[in-house]
């Protein structure tokens, strides 16, 4: 897969995960495996003795901090990041980004309208998560507009994915696969007309969910939830284990904090939500659609708790495909199994 002058051995890109999941550690590993390495800057500086007092500042310093470490590990391949539109202070995480040396910039979580203006003079490369064509028209018209620019790379991110979602709970329940696939295919003639590489993300999980979507045209696939099960990972054993024992009947939708429906792991955390208690006791200024007033609980703290290993009280976050994992994993090995 090429993304501008960039080469991707094994056309595999790693999804970013948050709170703390896809780090320099995971995004490294993957990037010198061949693929392309996402770290996630989702209260990516929670680990600084800092945190509780600036929490921005903090995770601005760990974005460059991260990409580092990353590329040390990386020798020599593709590492990116993956910034939410509604990250709170969005621009300056994306500049961060760029002064740190960033390969590509993956956004997601709303319609990153102004993020080439932000990478401007910058060799960064630059892909819209889009959910299907009509978002994916309204990206191309705008940066053709008001920038003269198209992607570099598009993700589309299907009704499968983890984590927040970019469809309604209406959609999930009612969207079959037959439908989707459609979707997909127009997305992809859309962006084949434009001369762009898509990946498609969501219920990725082995080789044979990869070749499918490459038969449709597809360039690569983005891919998170087979990576969370790997020696490399930088969550908590505890974290992986949780995806190790789950069933499929764990996996549910649930209703987040920042106002998207997300997929996660069901467990105490989320039935004590579902019973009506509240677990909001401050806020860490990482979403602009949180309401710290009305939110049941901080869905920083929530993460946080999860990736440190407090699984009882955290928030798992997971695609469709979480039930399958079965066993620790060396990302080295999945890449393999995904090599052309």
């Amino acid at each position: 897969m090429k993304i501008g002058d960039l080469e991707i051995r094994i056309p595999v890109i790693q999804g970013g995960m948050g709170v703390g999941v896809s780090l320099s550690g995971l995004a490294g590993a993957v990037a010198a495996a061949g693929g392309v390495g996402v770290i996630s800057t989702a209260q990516i500086g929670f680990r600084d003795p800092e945190f509780d007092r600036d929490p921005i500042e903090c995770n601005l310093r760990a974005v460059k901090r991260e990409i580092a470490r990353a590329r040390e590990l990386a020798k020599g391949g593709v590492i990116g990041v993956n910034i939410m539109v509604v990250t709170q202070r969005y621009a300056e995480y994306v500049k961060a980004a760029v002064e740190a040396g960033a390969d590509l910039i993956i956004s997601g979580a709303g319609l990153p309208m102004d993020l080439p203006g932000l990478v401007k003079g910058s060799a960064v490369k630059i892909a819209p998560i889009v959910s299907g064509q009509r978002a994916l028209r309204v990206i191309l018209n705008y940066w053709k507009k008001h920038y003269d620019r198209k992607p570099d790379l598009v993700v589309l991110e299907g009704p499968k994915a983890g984590g927040h979602l970019g469809f309604r709970e209406e959609e999930l329940k009612s969207l079959s696969e037959e439908d989707y696939d459609q979707e997909v295919r127009r997305v992809i003639d859309l962006a084949k007309s434009q001369e762009i590489p898509l990946a498609v993300a969501g219920g990725i999980y082995t080789r044979a969910d990869m070749d499918r979507y490459l038969a449709m045209g597809a360039d690569g696939v983005q891919m998170a939830t087979r990576f969370v099960t790997t020696y490399e990972c930088d969550a908590h054993p505890n974290y992986k284990q949780a995806y190790i024992d789950a069933k499929e009947s764990d996996i549910c939708i649930v209703h987040s904090p920042v106002g998207m429906p997300g997929r996660a792991i069901r467990n105490e955390f989320l039935e004590r939500v579902e019973r009506g208690e509240r677990f909001m006791t401050r806020c860490w200024r990482c979403i602009t659609t949180c309401d710290p007033a009305v939110s049941p609980y901080c869905i920083t703290r929530a993460l946080i708790n999860a990736v440190e290993g407090n699984c009882r009280e955290g928030l798992l976050f997971c695609g469709s495909n979480a039930y399958r994992a079965e066993k620790l994993e060396h990302v080295a090995d999945i890449m393999e199994e995904f090599r052309l």
